[in-house]
């Protein structure tokens, strides 16, 4: 029978009571072994606790990397990640077929060949010359548009249904004068601008430019045939609509747009798949005064390329209103160039506004920036004072000379006041010049508000180039923020806006997370009134939310290359491609945050194993740029009183530095707030602790950060205050057991309004408690030995595997 506790128990007792002599005896022999026994487990029980653990976490998580070890002096400190063989990368390619389904035409390899053996010439105007005809109202009804409801004379792009003849001769007028690529009639041809003729139907928008595509078609088909040495090429125009997404129509409501992103992307959208329907081989995304519309057609031009599994080239031409250098939506051209390059055109231009003369300075700058080919097709001259242009041929062809002469352009025509005579006058001068060389451009992240902003790290101070994103337009940031846009008193909220820019901010941050406010609209509205503000919209934007439709909201308001902020692989890998797919697309860097499955990365193992397989899957799987991702690999808070928490500051940093070295071109940012959260209300320390993080993190490689602007350019290193600074360098390096009470108890003397750089005591007398297992120095944040790394991945861009016929 099993004898209980409580029976061994009741002997005993009875035993001492029956022979209380002999048990005191028997209990002062035992106690000295009792007390040996007892001492040596205290003595083993840190290894019996160490080696239970390792135990632990060996038989339930196999695959975990090497534990903590203690460093001298008893600070916590991460082994080196292991060494392990990096698998080798290969940047997925664009694997849409270039010849279209039917055709053995590859556009793309017949262009690239002629860009660099000689100046192509494209053709002139299409609306002088029709002028020349001095069609009435009936030639624009014929017999099709006879009873139609609206005055129809000036519909240029109908004439291709009721004139065609006017339009073949036009055609084959400009491909006698030696055109090697000639425009279709269609530059009007988008659901929106037939609104202004009651013509605005799919139905009649795709009669326009299938009859526009295959008339030219014909025409150069017929020249080809004549001369088969000699290519021909039929661009579809694809003009800018009659309305514009980033300026209002309405002085009283800045925030107002007449038309939205979907609007103008389906008019697109319907207007490339009729003109590929009717034999194109080029699109020319023409005269783009507003940089966002321009987005849109590129938009609607990639989703219909995917969609039809092949693509053809494209053309972009903007248009510099005056001798400021800007479009109508004010970019500059460089500008302008950051925000459209992620759609690879084949080549990027200027045409209208400016004559020869005006243009020369501006092309220069986009040979300089560009790495594809360059091309303009400037006014005859200026208009006179009745709107004409008295530009003679030979004239323009002198205009035009320069850009020639200076070798910077691989394409020239003529726009507004040009005829064939012109075009004429301008290949026989361009036979004598050898095109411009197409050049690669340094590798770098270039984003841009109306001013270009090419990101140029310094490797060997970080801090001097680092990108200060201003926190204060979130709502989760800035209480003040938030209020603005509940009492939607958006003056307050422009005004927090620029005052930040004026403070040093490069990126403006902007979210509207929070459950009192519609975030869509929100969004909508404030970046609407953003971008009616220069001395804000000249820097770029951060588009910043949790949820991803918010994020696009705000993309398709901002004719500038914005920053993306975030997105990861919280839901899953498909989710997270299907996401950076349409980032690219709307031409967004993006900011990948150091989220997986599992949940969030916290310790430098986890941040480097996450942010290496979402960098793979975006270079291999998306095609995406490298110097257009950036990692957050989450700045958590420290000084909680958690010793988990405790080495939080230093596995960022030391990620920060693998993360780097592993995923060429990535870029490193984070919430630099989130770090000292614990001190919030006491300035001094936060600040101090966010200056003092920044110098060490950006000397491992930090390239970015949400920061309070002009709170981090004023609070320098080296000008903290040196008792504050070593209090600080004790949390953040994690170089004693009991650094978050010593810090405690510290910034309790101080003023809580004073700052770092200017600290203020209130309890002058104060002596901290002395420092438990303090490790000296910040060796736990120094590179490891170059001999203990593991092989940098080999990687190869992704190719665009969409057909070209």
């Amino acid at each position: 029978m099993a004898v209980t506790l409580q029976d061994f128990l009741s002997v005993v007792s009875q035993f001492a009571r029956d022979k209380p002599a002999l048990a005191v005896a028997i209990v002062a022999l035992l106690w000295p072994v009792v007390c040996v026994f007892a001492f040596g487990l205290l003595l083993l029980s840190p290894i019996l606790l160490v080696g239970g653990l390792a135990l632990h976490f060996q038989l339930w998580n196999p695959q975990l990397p090497a534990p903590v070890t203690q460093a001298a002096g008893g600070a916590p400190r991460k082994k080196a990640v292991e060494a392990a063989p990096v698998p080798q990368y290969k940047l997925l390619p664009d694997q849409r077929k270039t010849t279209a389904p039917g055709s053995t035409r590859d556009c793309f390899a017949e262009l690239e060949k002629l860009f660099q053996e000689k100046i192509l010439i494209i053709d002139g105007a299409m609306g002088t010359s029709i002028q020349k005809y001095k069609l009435e109202e009936e030639d624009y009804r014929g017999e099709e548009y006879k009873n139609h409801g609206h005055d129809l004379k000036g519909n240029n792009d109908l004439l291709v249904i009721t004139r065609p003849d006017v339009i073949r001769e036009i055609h084959n007028n400009y491909l006698g004068a030696g055109a090697d690529i000639i425009e279709t009639n269609t530059f009007n041809g988008t659901t929106i601008s037939q609104d202004d003729y009651n013509l605005g139907t799919l139905e009649e928008v795709r009669k326009i430019n299938i009859a526009g595509a295959k008339l030219a078609k014909e025409c150069a088909a017929e020249f080809m045939k004549k001369d088969p040495s000699k290519p021909r090429f039929v661009a579809g125009a694809i003009g800018p609509t009659n309305k514009t997404l980033s300026v209002s129509p309405s002085v009283e409501n800045p925030a107002f747009r007449a038309c939205c992103w979907d609007e103008i992307v389906q008019a697109y959208c319907e207007q490339a798949e009729a003109l590929l329907e009717g034999g194109v081989d080029v699109f020319m995304v023409e005269t783009i005064f507003d940089t966002l519309n321009a987005k849109a057609a590129l938009f609607a031009i990639d989703t219909l390329f995917d969609r039809l599994g092949y693509k053809i080239p494209v053309l972009v031409s903007g248009t510099i209103v005056d001798n400021s250098g800007r479009t109508l939506s004010g970019q500059t051209n460089e500008a302008f160039w950051n925000s459209i390059s992620h759609n690879k055109p084949i080549g990027v231009g200027l045409n209208c506004a400016l004559g020869a003369t005006d243009m020369v300075k501006y092309i220069e700058n986009l040979d300089r920036v560009s790495d594809t080919y360059v091309f303009c097709y400037p006014n005859a001259g200026l208009p006179n004072a009745m709107g004409g242009y008295d530009q003679k041929p030979s004239e323009m062809a002198e205009e035009c000379r320069p850009f020639l002469e200076k070798g910077i352009i691989n394409a020239i025509g003529g726009c507004c006041g040009s005829t064939f005579e012109h075009i004429a006058a301008i290949a026989e001068m361009a036979k004598e010049y050898k095109p411009r060389k197409k050049h690669d451009v340094l590798p770098l992240m270039r984003l841009s508000g109306l001013e270009a902003y090419n990101y140029e790290p310094n490797p060997a101070d970080m801090r001097s180039t680092f990108i200060n994103i201003g926190e204060r337009c979130n709502v989760a940031g800035s209480t003040i923020f938030k209020k603005a846009i509940v009492d939607n008193n958006m003056e307050k909220a422009l005004a927090i806006a620029l005052k930040q820019v004026q403070q040093g901010a490069n990126v403006v941050d902007i979210n509207m997370d929070d459950g009192l406010i519609d975030a869509i609209p929100a969004m909508t509205k404030f970046v609407n009134l953003l971008v009616s503000e220069p001395d804000v919209s000249k820097v770029p934007f951060m588009i910043d939310s949790s949820k991803f439709h918010v994020v696009e909201a705000g993309l398709q308001c901002s004719q500038g290359k914005c920053m993306l902020n975030s997105i990861s692989l919280k839901g899953g890998e498909a989710e997270f491609i299907r996401h950076a797919q349409l980032a690219k697309r709307y031409g967004a860097a993006v900011v990948v945050m150091a989220f997986d499955e599992e949940g969030q990365a916290a310790t430098e193992p986890e941040k480097i194993r996450i942010c290496q397989r979402a960098y793979t899957v975006l270079v291999e799987k998306v095609g995406f740029n490298p110097q257009d991702i950036i990692f957050d690999p989450n700045i958590l808070t420290i000084g909680t009183g958690m010793a988990e928490h405790n080495n939080y500051a230093v596995d960022f940093i030391n990620a920060t530095r693998e993360i780097k070295r592993r995923c060429p071109g990535a870029k490193i940012s984070g919430g630099v707030s989130n770090l000292a959260f614990s001190f919030r209300g006491n300035e001094p320390v936060r600040r101090a602790f966010h200056s003092v993080f920044l110098y060490h993190a950006c000397q491992a490689g930090m390239d970015m950060g949400i920061v309070n602007a002009a709170q981090v350019i004023e609070d320098k290193y080296e000008k903290i205050d040196k008792e504050l600074l070593e209090y600080v360098e004790d949390l953040l390096f994690n170089r004693c057991e009991n650094a978050t009470e010593r810090m405690l108890e510290y910034s309790a003397t101080l003023d809580p309004k004073s700052k770092p750089c200017a600290l203020k005591k209130i309890n002058a007398k104060f002596e901290a408690s002395p420092r438990v297992n303090y490790t000296p120095g910040n060796d736990n944040v120094k590179p490891p030995a170059p001999g203990t790394l593991c092989k940098v991945p080999d990687y190869t861009s992704m190719p665009d595997q969409r057909k070209t016929t």
